[in-house]
């Protein structure tokens, strides 16, 4: 399974798209199977959506925070610090 490599560079708007891009990755989850996670969870974001968040292009809600943490299982602390 070949997954594509990002083109534009990280920006600003949140702290987390990197390490939940990584987690994602390392799970050898795509982006459909996150997105679908979400939508059972109540959490309705579209592709280009989690690209950009995962980007750090577009902020990030605390119900989509909590749900990534839970569907990734995660803490909260480490995807917002890196931190355990």
């Amino acid at each position: 399974m070949r997954m594509r490599l990002r083109k534009k560079e990280l920006g600003t708007k949140n702290l987390v798209g990197e390490r939940i891009e990584t987690i994602r990755r390392a799970r050898g989850m795509k982006q459909k199977e996150l997105l679908a996670q979400l939508q059972v969870r109540g959490v309705d974001i579209n592709s280009s959506a989690l690209s950009k968040l995962e980007g750090q292009l577009r902020i990030v809600t605390d119900i989509e925070l909590l749900a990534f943490a839970e569907i990734l299982d995660v803490d909260i602390l480490w995807l917002l610090t890196g931190k355990e």
